[in-house]
């Protein structure tokens, strides 16, 4: 289950650091409600973000992990993920390089950010500023998904080429939006009945955030390894 979110993000954030001016103008997505553009404008605003999250892991409707920690935004592209339980683990997006780091194993895994393409990721508009119809294809509410809270309101996504894969649970990403116009909560399907969920809480707009925040520094005796990528002569440390 680690090593499946780990290559998760890898694959789902590492667009956000990426190169978005090469992708190709899209139609924008017809919607009659306001709240999704208030959500945009107001994550646009926002240099800086930062909240605490909780994250659940599910197969078949059954919970089997749940994992919490903060999360820190910086505009264009950065971002870190410090998981604090049940075990320590940090995921780092710096603008050059995507790392995992897992303390307990003294192993750092690291990948470019510039080979991936893929941004169409559900949560690119935290820290790009990209309208949610570069990212969905349809987008509406899902009247008939309850919501965690009460006053919130639930959306479907339909992520940007789903359209050749229809039918395909992985393709379609839920979106709950608080009645402050804060992203509240990321119910993303995976496939074989995986689901993985993300729940957002104490937002700050635009807190101090140190750069360094966003750079990491290996600790003395940290292995450093590929990830998704043949190892490279020199690439272990």
């Amino acid at each position: 289950m680690r090593r499946g979110l780990r290559d998760y993000l890898l694959f789902a954030t590492i667009g956000v650091a990426g190169t978005l001016g090469s992708a190709p103008k899209l139609p924008s997505v017809t919607s009659n409600s306001q709240t999704l553009s208030m959500l945009e404008d107001r994550y646009r605003k926002a240099a800086t973000l930062q909240a605490t999250f909780l994250e659940r892991y599910s197969e078949n409707g059954k919970q089997v992990r749940v994992e919490a920690g903060k999360a820190y935004f910086l505009r264009p592209g950065k971002m870190r993920w410090e998981y604090e339980k049940p075990e320590k683990n940090l995921f780092l997006v710096d603008g050059k390089y995507v790392w995992f780091y897992a303390p307990d194993d003294h192993t750092a895994t690291r990948m470019p950010a510039k080979k991936s393409e893929d941004w169409r990721t559900p949560i690119a508009f935290l820290t790009t500023g990209m309208k949610l119809s570069r990212i969905c294809s349809e987008v509406g509410q899902a009247t008939e998904v309850k919501a965690a809270r009460a006053g919130n309101e639930v959306y479907r996504c339909v992520l940007r080429g789903a359209e050749e894969e229809k039918g395909s649970a992985a393709q379609k990403v839920l979106f709950e939006i608080s009645a402050q116009n804060e992203l509240a909560r990321i119910v993303i399907p995976q496939e074989a009945g995986m689901q993985i969920e993300f729940e957002f809480k104490d937002w700050e707009w635009n807190p101090a955030l140190p750069k360094t925040l966003f750079q990491f520094e290996p600790p003395p005796g940290t292995v450093i390894v590929n990830g998704l990528l043949p190892e490279a002569p020199g690439m272990r440390q």
